[in-house]
């Protein structure tokens, strides 16, 4: 198997509802975005898949949650937009465009604290 691996960074504000501490209140984050990507045989350039492609599409996602308030999203209408939400909402829309590639996001709320989310 073969795994490449990308990120990028976006700034946004949330809170968490209902939460018994800080994170209730407003607050931000810089958060960092890894994708990691699998596949077994590589291309007719010898690439598993062009990190620009994937580079791209993660730069695409996060136009949409960057400089945002997070808990306005679609994504988050019903669900708090914890590390572990924002990494589930980015693998299923990655998702619709790698399909079977697609392994798993981890979402990086701080240097020592991220969330990762994968299928089995």
């Amino acid at each position: 198997m073969f795994e490449v691996c990308v990120e990028e960074k976006f700034d946004a504000a949330h809170c968490l509802r209902g939460y018994p501490g800080n994170c209730e209140r407003l607050h931000g984050h810089t958060y960092r975005v890894q994708v990691r990507l699998r596949v077994s045989e590589l291309d007719g350039f010898g690439m598993a898949i062009d990190f620009r492609e994937v580079r791209t599409a993660l730069k695409e996602l996060l136009e949409q949650f960057d400089h945002s308030y997070l808990n306005d999203l679609p994504e988050f209408a019903d669900k708090n937009p914890s590390a572990e939400n924002i990494a589930k909402a980015m693998y299923k829309a990655l998702k619709e465009r790698f399909d079977a590639a697609m392994y798993m996001v981890t979402v990086w709320e701080t240097d020592s604290s991220s969330a990762s989310y994968w299928e089995e």
